[in-house]
């Protein structure tokens, strides 16, 4: 499988969680230059919400 794990050329948001027994893993990393990791299921799933609601399409919705 090729690294899906975004890059300022490649931005976006990539959360893993390989077994229910697992801490989910995430990063992501916006066009505008903003990045972050998490570990752990409530850190990833805020990573995600921070994500969604502030960066990636979001610039696009408020034209950031």
């Amino acid at each position: 499988m090729a690294n899906l794990t975004p890059t300022p050329d490649r931005p976006g948001l990539h959360v893993s969680k390989p077994s229910p027994n697992t801490p989910a893993t995430g990063s992501a990393v916006c066009h505008c230059g903003a990045k972050a990791t998490a570990t752990g299921d409530n850190q990833v799933r805020a990573l995600v919400e921070g994500y969604t609601a502030n960066h990636g399409a979001a610039h696009n919705r408020t034209g950031r």
